[in-house]
C-alpha cells in the first residue's frame, strides 16, 4: 500500500486544531477552529477525493481518539468520509492503548517497533494507507522516509502558533508537485499533492550578475 499523509495547514504551516476550539488544546493552544470559516463545497470535494483512495488508516493515539470520538457518531450512509473511517481497517501506533480502548472497530493497535510494523503494512496489497492528523506520527514518518505522497490543503490564515507540519529540525527534503492534482480553489485555499523527490538534502543555488545580466547558478 502507498502511504499518504493528508492534512490541513495554515499559511504558516500550523496543522493543530483546525476543526474546533477544543479539538487540541495541548501546549496551551487556544486558536482552534481556524479552518472552519474557510471550508466550502470545493474543499469538501478535495477531501472526499482523498478518502476515495483510502484502503486503511494509520493514526497516532491522540488523533485516533479525537477522530474516533467524532466520526463514529456520523451514521449518514451518504457521508463518504464517515463510511470509510467507520468501516475500513484502522491501525494505531501506541505502546499504551489497550484493546478495550481501541473500540472504534475495526482497529489494530501496533505495539511493536513502529517502523517495522508500518513497513509491513506498506507491503500489503490494496489502496492507500492514509494518515490524517497525527502530528507526531507524521513527523516520525517523514524523518524515516516512509511517506510516499503528501496531500495538503493550505488555508489563507496565519495562526501564529501551534504544531506545524514541518517543525524546526525536520529532515530537509525536496518535493515534486503532482500538477494535475494541485490547484488554487475559490476563496484562496491551495490544494497540493506532493511526492518526495529526495530526503536528507535540498538543492541550492545563487543569483549572480554576468555581463550585466541577472543569472542563476545551481550547485
Amino acid at each position: 500500500m502507498l502511504l499518504s499523509v493528508n492534512t490541513f495547514v495554515s499559511l504558516d504551516g500550523v496543522m493543530q486544531g483546525p476543526g474546533a476550539p477544543d479539538e487540541d488544546r495541548s501546549g496551551g493552544f487556544d486558536r482552534g477552529g481556524w479552518l472552519v470559516p474557510h471550508a466550502s463545497a470545493h474543499t469538501n470535494e478535495v477531501v472526499e477525493s482523498w478518502f476515495r483512495e483510502a484502503g486503511a488508516f494509520l493514526f497516532g493515539r491522540t488523533s485516533f481518539g479525537m477522530l474516533g470520538g467524532y466520526w463514529s457518531k456520523v451514521t449518514d450512509p451518504d457521508d463518504l468520509i464517515a463510511t470509510n473511517l467507520n468501516t475500513l481497517p484502522k491501525y494505531v501506533v501506541s505502546s499504551t492503548l489497550t484493546d478495550e480502548e481501541a473500540d472504534w472497530s475495526p482497529t489494530t493497535v501496533l505495539r511493536g517497533d513502529p517502523f517495522d510494523e508500518i513497513r509491513r503494512l506498506k507491503e500489503l496489497p490494496g489502496k492507500e494507507l492514509q494518515v490524517h492528523g497525527s502530528w507526531k506520527l507524521v513527523r516520525t514518518l517523514h524523518q524515516a522516509g516512509l511517506v510516499d505522497v503528501y496531500r495538503v490543503l493550505q488555508f489563507p490564515v496565519v495562526v501564529g502558533t501551534g504544531k506545524r507540519l514541518f517543525p524546526d529540525g525536520s529532515t530537509p527534503a525536496t518535493l515534486a508537485s503532482v500538477e494535475e492534482s494541485s490547484c488554487v480553489l475559490p476563496g484562496g485555499v491551495v490544494s497540493l499533492t506532493l511526492k518526495p523527490a529526495s530526503l536528507g538534502a535540498i538543492s541550492a543555488g545563487a543569483y549572480t550578475v554576468e555581463e550585466g545580466r541577472s543569472a542563476t547558478v545551481l550547485d
